[in-house]
């Protein structure tokens, strides 16, 4: 039920001032629920939100500020997007937008700093039903493309979750040169790091203040907290064998790895099954791009799954096309993932592997949740409304103002341009 009344002005002012006013409550009612967790999918059910959290589900008794009726239509964590540039790219062939990448990126790379908020790619995304995203860049010259970063597509200022995130590495096939070099890099790094993490911590214990002693580089220290387990190593790796290398350097060094590319995955499964090992797979890839992803199919996220293989779905890439990170989920279904397990593998999984209190509808969880007008892997379901942290959003993008300002009569010539109308896009 809803509590209408409304306080004496004075005594509202009063509460304001003192800072004990509640925080509002928001009750969305009569919704299909797909919790994407072991609960399952919940029909008429009530999701109870106040502030940024989800603190009840099917209440027996609530009271709320606001209700929101969903008409029994489908209620879902909002997807987590991954392996793109968004916020870092405006316009990809215009090089003074694009923040993506530099020749000197390596290890200690913070892509972050270049993040653009109000991006227009942001509020496209969210479109596609999108509330957070762990935004890579696409490095230089070095096998290290830097540290990947979590968003919310809130566009808010302040919309970075995390910076300094997971490491990117790049191994297998090269244009010049040998994959083998790469492979040997990564291990001399991660030697290298556990060298000067030993020799820190002796002169730590020995309080020794001997200049002759190196501090780790900037790069070391990054590396050393993917070492200790403070910072994931995501390696971008598509044939079977480099995978396979991959794995022992994860043994090796107890790293918390992850795979994303993964052509051959289908290939090594119970290993990678074996060593706990998630997986970021694009579900489109049905074709070979080079000797390296000779076994890509529209199959392989189901093969992964089905073999225990924690899989998150991707559009790598283009940030553009984040938008229609559904259809790649949409895509694994119609070619045997079951529908529950690609909602997971775009929310619950991608928040387990990138450290999110999100990705489920499950109390304690933040509200990052979206209703859709049907299923949310068909082609002609919309987005009708969308939360991050209890917020409603903005589902206006660039593209509609532009439709809407193109096909809006007016007496002017149809290509005519005013400063004001090309600000307000």
């Amino acid at each position: 039920m809803i509590n209408n009344k409304r306080l004496p002005l004075s005594l509202a002012c009063a509460l304001l001032f003192t800072g004990s006013l509640s925080a509002q409550t928001l009750a969305i009612k009569n919704a299909t629920v797909h919790t994407a967790t072991e609960q399952g999918i919940l029909t008429q059910a009530t999701v109870l939100i106040e502030d940024d959290k989800i603190i009840g589900i099917n209440p027996k008794n609530y009271q709320a500020d606001v209700e929101f009726d969903a008409e029994g239509k489908t209620l879902t964590p909002g997807l987590i997007g991954s392996m793109n540039p968004l916020g870092l790219v405006e316009v990809g062939m215009v090089a003074t937008t694009n923040d993506s990448g530099d020749k000197e990126a390596g290890i200690s790379f913070d892509p972050s700093l270049g993040f653009n908020p109000k991006a227009s790619t942001i509020a496209f995304a969210r479109k596609g039903g999108v509330t957070s995203n762990l935004v890579v860049s696409r490095g230089g010259e070095s096998i290290f493309a830097g540290q990947a970063f979590v968003v919310s597509l809130s566009g808010e200022w302040d919309s970075i979750i995390s910076a300094q995130g997971p490491l990117l590495v790049k191994v297998g096939a090269k244009d010049e040169g040998s994959r083998a070099m790469s492979l040997q890099t990564l291990a001399e790094q991660l030697a290298d790091a556990q060298e000067a993490q030993l020799k820190a911590s002796k002169k730590a214990k020995a309080k020794s203040s001997d200049k002759e002693d190196k501090e780790p580089s900037r790069e070391q220290l990054v590396l050393i907290e993917v070492l200790k387990g403070n910072k994931t190593l995501i390696a971008e790796a598509h044939r079977a064998s480099d995978i396979l290398a991959l794995l022992k350097l994860k043994q090796q060094y107890q790293l918390k790895l992850v795979i994303s590319g993964a052509a051959d995955g289908a290939l090594v499964a119970q290993q990678l099954v074996d060593a706990k090992v998630p997986v970021i797979i694009n579900a489109m890839d049905n074709l070979p791009d080079g000797f390296d992803s000779l076994n890509n199919a529209m199959t392989n996220a189901a093969q992964l799954n089905q073999a225990g293989v924690k899989i998150i779905l991707s559009l790598p890439g283009d940030s553009h096309g984040l938008y229609a990170l559904r259809y790649t989920a949409g895509n694994a279904v119609a070619n045997g993932l079951p529908a529950q397990e690609a909602l997971k593998a775009l929310t619950a999984n991608a928040a387990d592997v990138f450290q999110l209190n999100s990705g489920r509808i499950k109390i304690g969880k933040e509200a990052d949740l979206v209703l859709w007008s049907g299923d949310p892997f068909e082609y002609s379901t919309r987005v009708e409304k969308l939360w991050i942290k209890g917020k409603a959003q903005q589902l206006e993008s660039r593209q509609d103002k532009l439709r809407n300002r193109y096909m809006t009569q007016s007496p002017l010539p149809k290509a005519y341009n005013r400063g004001e109308a090309i600000r307000e896009l």
